[in-house]
C-alpha cells in the first residue's frame, strides 16, 4: 500500500486526459485505464527488424491535429502477449515513448497496436499510472497544463 508521503506525490486525473507526446511531438487524447496493466499506443504499419544486434520496430503514428502519419523508429524492449476478449491472442512489440502529462515528463513502455477501433489513440495502464496518478472515474481533463513550455532543449538537458 501507499504511505501517506507517497500519496502527496500523486495527482488526480480524469479517465480521459490530453497527453503531450515528445519525439514525435503531438498531443493525444489518452484513456487512463486502471484495468489495463500495460499502456498501448495506436500505431500502423508496424514492422519489426534487427540491426546492429538489436531489435527495432518501425511504425507510424497519426498526428490528430494534421492527420499526418509520422514514422517512428524505436528499440523493441520486449514483446507482450495480449489475450483479447474477441478473436485471436496477439503479440505486440513494446517500445519506450517519452511524454508529458500535467507538466511531468516520463518515459514509459507502450505496446503498439492498431487501436483505430478505439476512441483514444493512447491508453495508459497501471505500469505508467502507478508512478504518478490517482484516477477519478467521474471526471475528464483534470490535468493542469504545463507541457507546452516543455521544449526539446529542456529535454536533452535531462
Amino acid at each position: 500500500g501507499l504511505v501517506a508521503d507517497e500519496v502527496k506525490d500523486l495527482e488526480i486525473f480524469g479517465w480521459v486526459e490530453n497527453v503531450h507526446l515528445l519525439e514525435p511531438e503531438m498531443t493525444l487524447k489518452a484513456k487512463l485505464d486502471t484495468g489495463a496493466e500495460t499502456s498501448s499506443l495506436d500505431a500502423v504499419v508496424i514492422k519489426k527488424f534487427r540491426k546492429g544486434g538489436k531489435r527495432w520496430v518501425r511504425f507510424q503514428v497519426e498526428n490528430p491535429k494534421t492527420g499526418e502519419a509520422i514514422t517512428v523508429v524505436r528499440e523493441r524492449v520486449r514483446t507482450v502477449g495480449i489475450i483479447q476478449h474477441f478473436g485471436d491472442n496477439q503479440t505486440r512489440p513494446v517500445v519506450k515513448m517519452r511524454f508529458c502529462i500535467s507538466g511531468r515528463i516520463m518515459d514509459s513502455e507502450v505496446s503498439l497496436v492498431e487501436r483505430s477501433q478505439f476512441n483514444y489513440p493512447l491508453l495508459l495502464g497501471r505500469n505508467t499510472l502507478g508512478k504518478f496518478a490517482l484516477v477519478d472515474p467521474g471526471n475528464t481533463f483534470l490535468s493542469r497544463d504545463g507541457c507546452d513550455s516543455v521544449t526539446m532543449e529542456q529535454e536533452t538537458g535531462s
